[in-house]
C-alpha cells in the first residue's frame, strides 16, 4: 500500500539511522545541504523522484521500501521492534525477501503459495512431538526416515526457505508469514546441523502462523523461553523421529558408542549436540552417554571408514527452486528487465546466467509499428 508524505519522511529518517548515517553524511552523498535533509525528514520539504532514488541508494534500500508499506506481517513487526541495529539488519533481509516473494506472486500466474489454517501452538513437549509427527505426515516423509532436502520438502507446505550469509553475530534464522504461504531465512554461516535444526524450528513458527519472528539462538534451552523450547523439541522430533532413531541407533551401536554417534548423526544429518539431546530425551541413552556423544567429532577418516555421504544442503546462498523458476518465467515473458531479474535473484546469478530471450517475430514487430 502506498504511503503518505508524513510516513515517507519518517521512513527516510528510519532508513538513514539504520544505515548508520548522520543527516550530514546523507546530505553529502546526495548533494544537498544538511538543513534540506532535516526538512525532508520532518516533512517540511518535499522530495523529488531523483532525490528519492539517490536517498535509497545512499541508505542501501530500494525506492519501493520508502514508498510502500510492504507485507502486513512486516508492518506489524516494524511497529513492535526496538532500535537494536543488529536486529534491524536481519529485519531488512526478511523484509526484502517478503517484498520480493509477494511481488512475484502478484506478477506471475504460475507462482503461488497455498493458504493454510494455523495449527495450535504446542503447550507441552508431548504436544511438540505430536505436532512434529503431524508435520512429517503432511510432508509425506517415510515413517522413521530422515528428513532430507528441507528447502524443497518444506516448499510443499508453502514455506519458502532462503539461505544467506548473515554473519556469526547475527540470528540463526527468522520467518515471515505472507498473505499466502510464508518464508524463512536461515543463517548460512552456521554449520549444516544447525542450519537444518533452524529450518525445522522455523517450520514450527510457520505452521502456527507466527507473523514475524527472529530466532537468535535455536536450541538454547530454558534461555529461549517456554514456547521456543517446545519449537526446539518439534525440530528435533521432525529430524530425528523416535522410532527410526531408536532402531538405527541399536543397529549402529554394535560398533561402539562413538561409531554409533558418527553413523547416526550422518544418517539423519544432525550435529552431535542435537543427536545427544534427542537420544537422551527419548530415553535411548543416559546422561553420561549423552555427554560423551557431545564430545564426538566426525573426522575425514570416519567418512572413509563408514562410507559416509557428505551432504550438500542449505548452503549459502540458497533460493527456493520454485522462486527461481518464477523469476525466470517473468524474465522470459519480458515482464521484468534483466536488472530486475538479477535483483530478485539476490546476486546468485550473473547476467550471462539468464536465459536468452526469443527474438521478436516479424508480425509482432509490424503490430508495434502499426
Amino acid at each position: 500500500m502506498p504511503i503518505n508524505s508524513v510516513i515517507l519522511s519518517s521512513r527516510i529518517a528510519e532508513a538513514r539511522t539504520e544505515a548508520g548515517l548522520t543527516q550530514a553524511d546523507l546530505a553529502g552523498q546526495i548533494g544537498l545541504a544538511r538543513s534540506a535533509v532535516a526538512k525532508i525528514e520532518t516533512g517540511l520539504r518535499g522530495v523529488s523522484a531523483l532525490e528519492l532514488s539517490q536517498i535509497a541508494s545512499a541508505v542501501g534500500q530500494r525506492v519501493e521500501w520508502l514508498l510502500t508499506d510492504g507485507p502486513a506481517a512486516v508492518v506489524a513487526h516494524r511497529i513492535r521492534r526496538d532500535a537494536d541495529s543488529s536486529v534491524a539488519s536481519i529485519d531488512r533481509e526478511l523484509e526484502r525477501l517478503a517484498r520480493d516473494v509477494e511481488f512475484l506472486a502478484e506478477q506471475s500466474s504460475s507462482f503461488h503459495l497455498p493458504a493454510r489454517e494455523p495449527w495450535s501452538v504446542p503447550q507441552s513437549f508431548s504436544d511438540a512431538d505430536n505436532l512434529a509427527a503431524r508435520a512429517r505426515d503432511e510432508l509425506n516423509l517415510e515413517k522413521g526416515a530422515p528428513a532430507l532436502r528441507l528447502a524443497e520438502t518444506f516448499g510443499g507446505l508453502g514455506l519458502l526457505v532462503f539461505v544467506k550469509d548473515l554473519g556469526i553475530d547475527s540470528a540463526d534464522g527468522g520467518t515471515v508469514l505472507l498473505s499466502q504461504g510464508g518464508l524463512s531465512l536461515i543463517n548460512g554461516t552456521s554449520h549444516l546441523g544447525r542450519r537444518r535444526l533452524t529450518a525445522a524450528h522455523e517450520l514450527a513458527h510457520y505452521l502456527v502462523a507466527d507473523d514475524f519472528v527472529i530466532d537468535w539462538r535455536v536450541a538454547e534451552g530454558a534461555e529461549s523461553g517456554r514456547t521456543e523450547a517446545f519449537f526446539d523439541r518439534f525440530a528435533r522430533a521432525l529430524l530425528l523421529p523416535e522410532e527410526g532413531l531408536g532402531r538405527y541407533w541399536l543397529t549402529a551401536l554394535a560398533d561402539g558408542l562413538r561409531a554409533a554417534a558418527v553413523r547416526t548423526a550422518s544418517h539423519f544429518q544432525v550435529d552431535m549436540a542435537t543427536l545427544a539431546r534427542r537420544l537422551h530425551e527419548t530415553g535411548i541413552i543416559d546422561r553420561e552417554e549423552a555427554g560423551r556423544i557431545r564430545e564426538v567429532r566426525t573426522t575425514r577418516a570416519d567418512i572413509v571408514d563408514y562410507d559416509l555421504i557428505v551432504p550438500y544442503e542449505l548452503e549459502k546462498p540458497t533460493l527456493p527452486r520454485s522462486y527461481e523458476r518464477g523469476v525466470l518465467a517473468l524474465y522470459r515473458g519480458e515482464r521484468i528487465s534483466a536488472e530486475r531479474a538479477l535483483d530478485l535473484l539476490h546476486s546468485t546469478y550473473a547476467l550471462e546466467d539468464l536465459p536468452e530471450l526469443s527474438p521478436a517475430r516479424e508480425d509482432e514487430l509490424w503490430s508495434i509499428l502499426n
